[in-house]
């Protein structure tokens, strides 16, 4: 399971910590929002825009991924 939370970045150009990772970031990471649920990873179908941060500490956490 992994300690790992999306950034946000609100209309004032602030970031905030978010409640999941939306479908499209984890498409692009190349995982399956089923796959994110089983690795313990948020997922918040709500969320349609992606953030290039958020994939690479996606592709970051999955390279780390002990193979079971």
């Amino acid at each position: 399971m992994y300690n790992i939370k999306p950034t946000i970045q609100k209309p004032d150009g602030k970031t905030k910590s978010g409640k999941g990772f939306s479908p499209d970031e984890l498409a692009k990471a190349g995982i399956t929002c089923f796959q994110a649920k089983q690795l313990g990873i948020p997922v918040d179908f709500r969320r349609k825009s992606t953030h290039e941060s958020n994939i690479e500490a996606l592709t970051n956490v999955i390279a780390k991924k002990p193979e079971a």
